[in-house]
């Protein structure tokens, strides 16, 4: 698409930190689970993303990109996402944690291998 703009990703997982301490930011991230959880579940199911996506007013995400940003989270296989796989997934998603902040992550008590 020529003549567009780039999509800019500004990640804020490192300042929220910094702001919220650990405990807060931990509690964030399991907000933001819980806004899009099968309530009857207790997970991220392909249904409660689309639904809830719907209501944040992303119209644009397709069918095949919820599939596949569950099977990016996805760990154990079950095609759903529990609060674990899906922090582990924000976590993997921030380019600022990722590249910078293994302290960070180790202080929230996270055991994931980088």
């Amino acid at each position: 698409m020529a003549g567009e703009d780039p999509v800019v990703f500004e990640d804020y997982f490192p300042s929220m930190i910094e702001r919220l301490g650990s405990d807060g930011f931990m509690r964030e991230l399991c907000n933001g689970f819980c806004l899009l959880m099968d309530v009857e579940k207790g997970l991220i199911t392909f249904e409660s993303l689309k639904k809830n996506t719907l209501l944040l007013g992303l119209y644009d995400l397709g069918d095949d990109e919820l599939v596949c940003m569950l099977a990016e989270g996805d760990l154990d296989g079950d095609g759903a996402l529990n609060q674990m796989e899906f922090c582990i997934l924000m976590f993997r998603l921030s380019p600022g944690l990722m590249d910078g902040s293994k302290r960070a992550i180790q202080e929230m008590g996270v055991n994931y291998v980088m």
